[in-house]
């Protein structure tokens, strides 16, 4: 009874959820029974239900080869370093816009810095191979300045591992910041005022207030990141280097393994067997991480 009394009550607002339900149910619950795809040997003419069942024999092919390891190890460790640059440069440069007074400036800051979150991965790819290509401007005009030889960075691995995080740190910057400078802002300045009447400095300020209040959102963001801790950005995997061979040893992740073992093999089974494994993992890593959260401080945890 109780429940048919909030449904009535509150009729207009489901009604009003509607969209979005369904939007998720069709977009994302449906599509997750794709996933016996991975259990079997998918062919068109058997079709998705015809096709005969292989067990896990897509999960050996994938990890008896030495890409299982290089594509893991890839996406881990720079998604780690996605996770460690979205939350301490953000944060600096949320504290260096919240800190400046005058109103036009801290605009044309914020407006300047927004700009690369609305590139697409292409224009990002070129934009980055107009720096970094044989004629770019690294090659044509900085090296030459300061003396040095020509580098060839698509056809030598040792850059990427800096390049790639550098390059995902500038366009997710604009994101963050805004995030991060939003939840500052909302800070009571009766908090400061206290802190400068008790000769609190602005480092101190920062580190005694700002930073202590901030600390749930950096929670819940890491977090957030942390649950796509198996999953690479396509776009800037795949387009950035610009599908150079030479580089798939540092750049070659669980996304650009997945649509190239399709490309090439046309095997729909191996490749949603690489999906799932990369899903299975994300979710085990969230309630891990959350669980962590929980055990130091409950209230940041997500749930």
């Amino acid at each position: 009874m109780q429940l048919f009394r909030t449904l009535r009550k509150y009729w207009i607002f489901y009604i009003m959820m509607l969209p979005m339900i369904a939007f998720f149910i069709i977009n994302n619950y449906l599509p997750m029974f794709g996933v016996v795809v991975a259990f079997k040997n998918y062919n068109l003419q058997d079709g998705f239900l015809g096709s005969p069942w292989v067990g896990f024999k897509n999960f050996e092919y994938l990890f008896k080869t030495r890409d299982a390891w290089i594509i893991t190890r890839n996406t881990i460790a720079y998604n780690l370093a996605f996770i460690v640059l979205n939350l301490v440069v953000p944060i600096v440069f949320a504290l260096m816009l919240n800190e400046l007074r005058n109103r036009f400036f801290s605009k044309a800051y914020q407006t300047v810095l927004f700009l690369p979150y609305f590139l697409s991965p292409v224009v990002l790819s070129y934009v980055v191979f107009a720096f970094l290509g044989d004629f770019g401007f690294v090659n044509s005009t900085l090296l030459p300045l300061l003396g040095l030889e020509r580098i060839q960075f698509y056809f030598e691995t040792k850059w990427w591992p800096y390049i790639i995080p550098l390059v995902n740190t500038w366009k997710w910057l604009p994101y963050y910041t805004i995030i991060y400078m939003a939840a500052m802002l909302s800070i009571d300045d009766e908090y400061y005022e206290a802190a400068r009447i008790d000769g609190a400095g602005k480092w101190r300020q920062i580190w005694s207030i700002t930073l202590p209040l901030i600390v749930p959102l950096m929670t819940i963001m890491t977090l957030l990141q942390v649950g796509r801790v198996m999953f690479a950005d396509f776009g800037l995997f795949y387009l950035l280097p610009r599908e150079s061979g030479m580089l798939f040893e540092v750049t070659n992740v669980l996304d650009t393994y997945v649509y190239r073992t399709f490309l090439a093999f046309g095997d729909i089974g191996l490749s949603s067997a690489a999906n799932f494994y990369q899903a299975v993992i994300g979710f085990l890593l969230v309630f891990l991480s959350n669980w962590l959260v929980r055990r130091i401080n409950k209230d940041n945890a997500l749930f």
